[in-house]
């Protein structure tokens, strides 16, 4: 075990250095995208450098800090959001709010008043100016669509995190009953009564969730984000049981459908489709983290444990995850959509890897 343990470490290291060199890559399959659909109006570089995919990259490098102590940790994400916003932030939209939720830790530790006047007035514009779905769900606009009276589960750990994150900081009652309620109502819509996963997303146009993908990567954000929301925020009575038995629910699925090799697939349900490294790093962290915190039965924390050796068969020597999906939109009609996703190294393989690995050693 301490042979492993050493490897993990080792791992954890390099997947840290290649995330940093990751953060300013450019993406030109991305910024052509933009060309052609994007929504803002304004200068679309400044997308390039600020999305959901540093976002969550940013998270993972942050609690690397914080359970190592290694402060160019630190200094890396300090001068990553002094230099962004120096230049000025993009527009807002469920996926630009992602590199916020580490911000808004980031404000917690230094009162920072930059931190705190960007976070006040994004938490801001999500309550007042975000686009909204019947029954007043955060519909997922994005930078190159507008998504019209759609709910996605990416949405929950993308935008409703920070939104809860910032309650806290600014003791805001309102704010925390909106992101309970964001949770609510994304179960309502989303989740699979027959599996108990959750479809990658809900219309209220077709009254229908698309293709009914049941996609790897998305469920992770569900998996991932609970036991983050439990953290961040205190949850109780009826609305914790509720979201808690949703998460039972989706892990008792996941604990089926896990190939035997320990990974998932990028449609959980179909093992015809790809074996998938985020959603698998996802899947692991979230159901590890969930039984340390006493969310689900002990008994699946060898289904986290299970996928620690084909993840690190994936990682190479100087850190780059591989087989990771790209982004992924909507699969509106078919779910042979999933299957043909790219598979590339990008900043959020690094990051879910990072979460994974360190919950392994407190496992």
């Amino acid at each position: 075990m301490k042979v492993e343990r050493e490897k993990i470490l080792k791992t954890l290291e390099v997947l840290a250095d290649s995330f940093q060199k990751f953060l300013y890559e450019d993406d030109e399959k991305f910024l052509e995208n933009m060309k052609t659909k994007s929504l803002a109006g304004d200068d679309i570089s400044r997308y390039q450098h600020w999305e959901w995919t540093q976002g969550v990259g940013l998270y993972g490098l942050l609690q690397m800090y914080e359970e190592t102590g290694n402060r160019s940790y630190l200094e890396t994400l300090e001068k990553y959001y002094e230099k962004e916003v120096g230049l000025g932030l993009p527009a807002k939209n469920i996926n630009t709010v992602a590199p916020m939720l580490t911000l808004s830790f980031l404000l917690k530790n230094s009162d920072n008043p930059v931190y705190r006047g960007v976070c006040h007035e994004w938490a801001v514009a999500i309550m007042n100016d975000f686009a909204r779905t019947q029954e007043g769900g955060l519909q997922h606009r994005t930078s190159d669509s507008e998504n019209t009276e759609e709910l996605w589960d990416d949405t929950l750990f993308m935008t409703v995190m920070f939104l809860a994150s910032m309650a806290e900081i600014e003791d805001n009652d309102e704010w925390r009953q909106e992101a309970r309620y964001q949770f609510l109502l994304h179960i309502k819509y989303l989740c699979d009564r027959k599996t108990g996963l959750l479809f990658h997303g809900w219309t209220f146009l077709e009254h229908g969730n698309f293709a009914e993908a049941l996609w790897g990567r998305g469920n992770s954000w569900f998996t991932i984000a609970v036991p983050e929301y439990f953290s961040v925020t205190e949850v109780k009575g009826a609305d914790r049981r509720f979201i808690t038995e949703a998460l039972k629910a989706q892990v008792e699925a996941l604990a089926k459908y896990q190939d035997e090799s320990g990974m998932w697939h990028t449609l959980v349900d179909d093992p015809t489709s790809y074996v998938e490294t985020s959603a698998t790093c996802g899947f692991a962290y979230g159901i590890l983290k969930a039984v340390r915190m006493g969310l689900i039965d002990e008994k699946y924390k060898e289904v986290g444990l299970k996928a620690l050796e084909p993840v690190l068969n994936y990682i190479d020597p100087d850190g780059t995850v591989n087989q990771v999906s790209y982004g992924t939109p909507m699969g509106r009609i078919t779910k042979d959509f999933y299957k043909e996703i790219e598979i590339k190294p990008m900043p959020y393989g690094q990051a879910v890897a990072m979460l994974f690995l360190m919950e392994v050693l407190k496992a």
